[in-house]
């Protein structure tokens, strides 16, 4: 496993109530987790514990087998990258290359290999011909292939995606969620997609939905999205395919071919 969850509560200073409630998940090496969840779910303070950007309250957090704590964090999260919200609070550099470069400098990886890896990503994330650009003439979607970039430079074997489509336009979430499934194929990269967007769990190999700090559903996509009555009491809008298949599956009407009609709405929704 690569990530392990044992027991996990957290809450804030100064707050009397718990973010997260003894919260126990793994995540298998190479594979794409989504974590669901409405706003104030909890979801984001996972990702900031798995980073180390916070402490657990109580419970174990284990990275490749390694228990997480001050001494080893720096060397653990040199194994982690993570892509956040809003795309301008990432950037540090005055041009793309900059900001592409700016882990590797940190790290002093020799010039040469420099160069290499920022064309390399570059490319990979169809971002070479705005090298030169700043930062801030970019689009959202472009800001965010940028940052995409820089952790791939850095080769870090897993990504978070912490509610990186929520500020794009319908192109930018498209052209993210593209990427994301371009690592999955290509880089073997360990993935884990923070959101309450329910289509950016189709492709993920499995699915855990939060609520008041608990996970309240863990399974396949197929699996999670079928509890209709659970996602909506945890603040989640299902996919219009979604609700038409549970709408055929609840009718009481004799349908011909019924099951056909919903293996086919859901081999179409996977295809969305």
């Amino acid at each position: 496993m690569f990530i392990e969850f044992k027991d996990v509560s957290f809450k804030y200073y100064g707050n009397e109530q718990n973010i997260l409630n003894q919260l126990s998940f793994s995540v298998e090496k190479g594979s794409m987790l989504a974590i669901l969840g409405h706003n104030g779910s909890g979801k984001s303070t996972i990702a900031k514990l798995i980073m180390g950007l916070l402490e657990p309250t109580s419970g174990e957090i284990f990275i490749e087998g390694e228990k997480l704590n001050e001494k080893i964090v720096d060397t653990l999260r040199q194994k982690m990258g993570i892509i956040f919200q809003n795309p301008d609070n990432q950037f540090v550099g005055v041009t793309v290359k900059d900001d592409i470069a700016f882990g590797l400098e940190n790290h002093q990886i020799p010039r040469d290999e420099m160069i290499r890896k920022i064309d390399e990503f570059a490319k990979l994330v169809d971002m070479q011909d705005f090298l030169n650009e700043n930062p801030e003439n970019l689009s959202g979607g472009q800001k965010q292939r940028v940052a995409i970039a820089g952790a791939l430079a850095m080769d870090t074997d897993l990504i978070i995606f912490d509610e990186s489509t929520s500020m794009l336009d319908p192109k930018g979430t498209k052209e993210i969620n593209q990427m994301i499934q371009t690592l999955r194929k290509n880089y073997q990269k360990t993935i884990i997609t923070i959101t309450h967007n329910l289509e950016e769990a189709l492709n993920a190999d499995r699915v855990i939905v939060l609520n008041d700090g608990q996970i309240v559903l863990d399974g396949t996509p197929k699996e999670v999205l079928k509890e209709e009555a659970i996602l909506e009491a945890s603040g989640l809008k299902l996919i219009d395919g979604i609700s038409l298949i549970n709408m055929i599956q609840n009718y009481t009407i004799r349908i011909k071919n019924k099951e056909e009609i919903i293996q086919a709405l859901w081999e179409l929704t996977f295809k969305m």
